[in-house]
């Protein structure tokens, strides 16, 4: 068997705030081991190591990226154990299911030196407000995005055919869904596209589905049906027993940007800025919701408005990045403190006392 890496967000900085899909990602989990008592400058470099050696003994691992730094991880999952290995330092935020027996936790607190912290005391205390702050005014500014891409919207929903759109939705069951419906219920589960970070717009697509046998590139514009569609097409999914993997959009939770259905070996997937993409395999295809559902000429005839939308929405967009990077500032010093007064042979230990435990599964 060759081995899986996935990459996903299962967390993210969104115009309604911080939001994660946690619950459904570790959801048939049987054991997790939550790492507590730190910052996520400690915990991260831990995940990785426990990832990387552990990966090397079995066939899936999938990586949960952190929303607040490029290159840093919230998590990693070991799927031929059910084990995932988790970051809980602050904000991140679980519902317990069994403490002590689904969930293990690994208090790090016991690797500080608390003599080396006290005298930074009242600058921790300000690193966190300041990086709430900041979080704050980035949901902000994406809050208003998010308003304005509504204004961005309304042009192409007033003149979409639902007919149409309609229409390309059936197309697509019909090529998706045939046969019988298979006789056990859909496990769906939901994550996200990507993520706003504090060096922009971030996402795995590529070595998502690279993998697939069929990928449909679904192009259009603001409230030419993309999100509608992908909704139908998983509430199909489940009443045909097929499991789905759903990921949302990394700036409205509550719309979609992909589906996959890995007993098809299909994705389907919005294919537009901020994350456009374009074939590259003869099995890909394109759906073009614009061609298929809009009114011709609509981006003419309002060619003005759009221009001055669209530079006020990435003017907010913006606004959000720049703020995400100064709490990520923030962070990297708050990091560099809490480092400094950890004492890593201990860290190891922990780390090997973990991977000792699941070497014995």
């Amino acid at each position: 068997m060759t081995k899986r890496e996935r990459h996903i967000y299962a967390a993210g900085n969104t115009a309604r705030g911080y939001r994660t899909f946690y619950d459904s990602v570790l959801e048939g989990i049987g054991r997790i081991y939550y790492l507590s008592g730190v910052v996520e400058g400690i915990t991260s470099p831990i995940i990785e190591s426990i990832g990387k050696e552990m990966g090397r003994k079995i066939e899936q691992v999938e990586w949960i990226h952190s929303p607040f730094e490029n290159g840093k991880y919230d998590g990693v999952i070991l799927h031929d154990w059910k084990v995932a290995i988790m970051d809980s330092s602050y904000p991140r935020l679980y519902r317990p299911q069994a403490p002590g027996v689904i969930e293990i936790h690994v208090n790090l607190q016991t690797a500080l030196n608390v003599d080396l912290l006290t005298p930074y005391a009242v600058q921790i205390a300000g690193w966190f407000d300041g990086i709430d702050k900041k979080s704050q005014e980035a949901y902000a500014a994406y809050g208003e995005a998010l308003r304005i891409h509504d204004e961005w919207e309304a042009p192409y929903i007033e003149n979409l055919d639902r007919g149409k759109a309609d229409q390309v939705t059936e197309e697509l069951k019909g090529l998706l869904f045939t046969g019988e419906p298979l006789n056990k219920t859909a496990h769906v589960r939901r994550m996200y596209l990507g993520a706003a970070t504090p060096q922009g717009p971030v996402d795995h697509i590529m070595k998502l589905t690279d993998h697939l046998d069929k990928r449909y590139f679904i192009k259009g514009r603001p409230g030419s049906g993309k999100s509608t569609m992908l909704k139908k097409l998983v509430a199909e999914a489940q009443k045909q027993g097929l499991d789905v993997e759903v990921y949302h959009c990394g700036l409205d939770p509550h719309s979609l940007d992909m589906v996959i259905l890995p007993e098809k070996s299909v994705a389907l997937f919005d294919s537009t800025a901020p994350h456009e993409y374009f074939p590259s395999k003869p099995s890909d295809e394109v759906v073009d919701m614009y061609e298929r559902a809009i009114t011709p000429g609509i981006d003419e005839k309002y060619a003005d408005e759009l221009f001055d939308i669209k530079a006020r929405y990435t003017q907010k967009m913006k606004e959000g990045t720049a703020a995400l990077a100064v709490a990520k500032e923030l962070r990297d010093q708050l990091n560099a403190i809490y480092i400094e007064a950890t004492d890593q042979q201990r860290l190891k230990a922990v780390a090997q006392a973990i991977m000792s435990r699941l070497a014995r599964m």
